[in-house]
Formats: C-alpha cells, sequence, structure tokens
C-alpha cells in the first residue's frame, strides 16, 4: 500500500492496529503447529512462498502514499496453506517488507487488515461457497476459485484501503477515484491470472501443494 509515516490519522493507527494483532493471534491459534513442525515440505512451501510473496510486493507502481498498485497473491496463498497458514505467511512478508523499509510501521495494522486478512478470508470464503454449492470439478475450481478469486480479493483489498484512506480524511473522492478506483478493472484481470497460472500449475504438477485441493476428488472421481 505504500502508507508513508505520518500519512494516517492516530484514531485510525490505534483502530487498525490492535484489530489486526486480534485477527493474527486468531490465525496463530488456529494454525496446525504439528503438522507444520513434523512435515518438512510444508515448512519449505512455507517460507518459499512468504519469501516470494514479499518480492512480489516489492514490484510495485503509484503516484501517492498508500494508493500503490502490485500482485497481491493472497488467493493462491490462501489455496495452498488455508487462511490461517496463508495470514501468518502474509504477515512475516509483510514484516520483511516493514524492515526494508518499503512500508512504515504506522501502517502496518492497516496493511495487514487490507492486504492480508480480508483478501484470505474472500478467497476461502468463495473456496468454501463453491464446495459447498457446486460439484468437484477440476475447472470450476480453477475458474472460480483461483481465478475469480484473485480478482475479487484484489478488489476487495483495493476499495477497503480507499474507503478507509476516504474516511480518514489523507484524499477526497475523486482523487482516490482518479488514481485507484477506475483502475481497478485493470488491476482484477491480471491478478485473476496470475493466481490462475499458478494454481494451474500446481494442480497438474504438484496437487499434494495444496492443502485446499483433493486431487482425487476433482479428478480422479471425474
Amino acid at each position: 500500500m505504500s502508507i508513508s509515516q505520518g500519512l494516517l490519522s492516530p484514531l485510525l493507527v490505534w483502530i487498525a492496529s490492535p484489530l489486526f494483532a486480534l485477527l493474527l493471534l486468531l490465525a496463530l491459534w488456529r494454525l496446525p503447529w504439528r503438522v507444520l513442525a513434523s512435515n518438512r515440505q510444508l515448512q519449505h512451501l512455507f517460507f518459499g512462498a512468504t519469501v516470494t510473496l514479499m518480492l512480489l510486493w516489492v514490484l510495485r507502481a503509484g503516484i501517492s502514499p498508500g494508493l500503490g498498485i502490485h500482485f497481491l497473491g493472497m488467493t493462491t496463498l490462501t489455496l495452498m496453506f488455508g487462511w490461517d497458514l496463508a495470514v501468518v505467511s502474509a504477515t512475516l512478508a509483510l514484516l520483511g517488507m516493514t524492515l526494508t523499509g518499503q512500508e512504515s510501521w504506522e501502517g502496518f495494522g492497516l496493511n495487514g487488515l487490507c492486504s492480508v486478512v480480508l483478501p484470505a478470508w474472500v478467497s476461502y470464503g468463495l473456496l468454501w461457497l463453491v464446495e459447498a454449492k457446486l460439484p468437484k470439478n477440476f475447472f470450476v475450481y480453477l475458474f472460480l476459485c483461483a481465478f475469480i478469486g484473485g480478482g475479487l480479493a484484489v478488489a476487495v483489498s483495493g476499495l477497503s484501503t480507499v474507503l478507509l484512506l476516504w474516511l480518514d480524511g489523507v484524499y477526497d473522492w475523486s482523487r482516490l477515484y482518479r488514481e485507484y478506483v477506475m483502475l481497478l478493472p485493470l488491476i482484477m484481470f491480471p491478478e485473476g491470472l496470475l493466481n490462475g497460472i499458478l494454481m494451474t500449475g500446481m494442480m497438474v504438477f504438484y496437487p499434494d501443494w495444496i492443502r485446499t485441493f483433493n486431487a482425487r476428488a476433482y479428478i480422479d472421481e471425474q
């Protein structure tokens, strides 16, 4: 999000930071610690995905502080690990971004809410809806959960950021619309395409990397 120091009001900082900390604690509480401790492959995937996500977030564009545009990658992360591990992994990536000066400590809580928790929940919620209402089909999972899910996740992340910056009085709506909102449709498609490509490769060649994908149910029984 590229939130610079002093951009946000103290009120928003004090609301966002404890709320994100609470949700992070919830993710840590739900974390499959025994599985993570005993599964070497999962450990490698987890830390590899965290570093990859951090590198992905470094590549960004934008005009005004707080309105950075970059690939999010949270949908792939959520489908790979579930929302709990995805939130923890992305938080570590955000911590790395903050420690290297790419993000400010002041914006850590807001970044965590808008760029980590919300897109993870959107991706996982769509997955739950697809599994509950639709037949288990390889292409349904790929198109709806990965492609559509990626687009929805970045849209929710971006709109929540814009809404909070507007309510906080950081920018007026016309500027937010001109510099970010009108560009969201252009961001959603490549985000969905990136997640779709990544998930296609893993579903075909490394289905065991994906905690939310049962190859026997989605492929073998078709």
